[in-house]
């Protein structure tokens, strides 16, 4: 008789990968409460490709980080699901090097559309006013204040004319800076640029701690209150040009899904086979135990959540054979336990505890190719590491946990009279047992 004990852990196993099994299938409804997230390459969007002028910025690295949190504000304000948006630096190997930003719009089909998500955020500048050169209009003295430095904008309004204005207020680096600024050039005129067009020159009058200005320019409230609102949603520490831009339409998104999923499924299958015919009842364990990582892997990308791509649909079908390393290392330990003349309770422990070590040496070396990856890979090669290495997790899970409880809740207990010839063919594997 089988182990009352695994049999019983086999049943709640059973009813848990149910239940999850149902949660997965929910998930692929994309009017679900938390439904499956797919990468640009799995749906229909949109990718834009920008270019940054970085040519006055002294730490190019911070000022590409600044622009990408912008950028993600204000794309998210349009309530598109899943942006993809990163920074890369391009020409590095020809030497001609360029900033690039890359906004992914999944669902935006219209590329006029896209353009528009992004907009013409606006880049704010203050500039001293040198009139030696041209004493009727000056010329423009960089100060390093721009909108990198801005924490809010608010509308106000002149007590004495009720004009609209803007308020803006720094942050402590860009206060420091403002206060230096109105410091040392009290008398002159420091004027305030928006997307290259002077607004006002105002005279510092005094020295402003508090981070505080005001920017006028004949606003109308309507305009005041838009201008604020780009301010707030991201006024862009450099320029931006749009250099190249795609769309991926619904059906070939739809296409590179479904030849993943089926690609996955024949694989499955196949190796379901397999593992059937040449281990027999050990076979069927590692097939409910490769079910039941599917599921729990599937469950762990809905609860993450994880954006489905290309590359990560193939990170997850590659987990999958990997996890069937697991259950032929200790089917083939088992089998070699099995010849030494132990019983096969006693063979199914040993099988597992010896081929252990094996398990965690591969596993850790994949997780930490996958951390690597993920760490320093653009994009599509995050969305494979990401897969992969919950998918070697969870295979870990299975494997050693799933497995051996299921191998041992159908493993009958040893009797006296040895073990039958059926016994010995339901455990031993290959075209042919002894």
């Amino acid at each position: 008789m089988a182990s009352k004990k695994h049999i019983l852990w086999s049943l709640v196993l059973i009813i848990i990968f149910i239940f999850l099994a149902f949660f997965v299938a929910k998930g692929q409804d994309p009017s679900a409460k938390r439904p499956f997230r797919l990468g640009l390459d799995l749906r229909s969007g949109t990718e834009l490709v920008y270019v940054a002028d970085t040519s006055g910025v002294e730490n190019v690295g911070d000022a590409m980080a600044s622009l990408k949190e912008v950028i993600e504000r204000r794309v998210n304000i349009f309530g598109v699901s899943e942006p993809l948006i990163q920074t890369e630096s391009a020409g590095l190997i020809s030497g001609n090097s360029e900033e690039r930003l890359i906004v992914g719009l999944p669902g935006v089909t219209d590329l006029e559309e896209a353009k528009a998500l992004i907009g013409k955020t606006p880049t704010l500048e203050f500039f001293l006013v040198d009139y030696t050169q041209d004493a009727t209009s000056g010329t423009l003295v960089p100060t390093g204040l721009t909108g990198q430095y801005l924490t809010r904008a608010r509308v106000e309004f002149s007590p004495t004319t009720q004009a609209a204005l803007v308020g803006i207020e720094f942050n402590d680096e860009g206060s420091k800076l403002f206060a230096s600024i109105t410091r040392e050039h009290v008398g002159e005129a420091l004027a305030i640029v928006l997307d290259g067009s002077p607004l006002s020159a105002p005279v510092i009058q005094e020295e402003i701690r508090d981070g505080n200005a005001q920017i006028t320019g004949n606003f109308t409230p309507e305009k005041a209150r838009q201008l604020v609102r780009d301010l707030n949603y991201g006024a862009l520490p450099v320029p931006i040009n749009l250099s190249t831009s795609h769309t991926v339409g619904a059906s070939l998104g739809e296409s590179a899904l479904h030849s993943g999923v089926y690609a996955g499924i024949i694989g499955f299958i196949i190796l379901c086979t397999f593992l059937i015919l040449w281990y027999r009842l050990p076979g069927i364990i590692a097939t409910l135990a490769l079910s039941s990582y599917i599921i729990l892997s599937l469950t762990a990308f809905l609860l993450i959540p994880v954006t489905l791509t290309a590359a990560g649909v193939a990170g997850f079908i590659l987990s999958i054979g990997m996890a069937v390393d697991a259950n032929i290392l200790i089917f083939e330990r088992t089998k070699e336990e099995l010849k030494a003349g132990k019983s096969l309770r006693d063979a199914i422990s040993e099988g597992f505890s010896r081929a252990w070590l094996s398990i965690r040496d591969s596993n850790i070396s994949s997780i930490i190719t996958a951390v690597v990856l993920f760490w320093l890979g653009t994009s599509a090669v995050k969305g494979f590491a990401l897969t992969l290495g919950v998918g070697v997790m969870v295979s870990m899970f299975t494997a050693i946990t799933v497995s051996r409880t299921f191998l041992f809740a159908v493993a009958p207990s040893d009797t006296k009279g040895g073990e039958s010839r059926f016994k010995k063919f339901l455990f031993s594997s290959g075209l042919h047992f002894k």
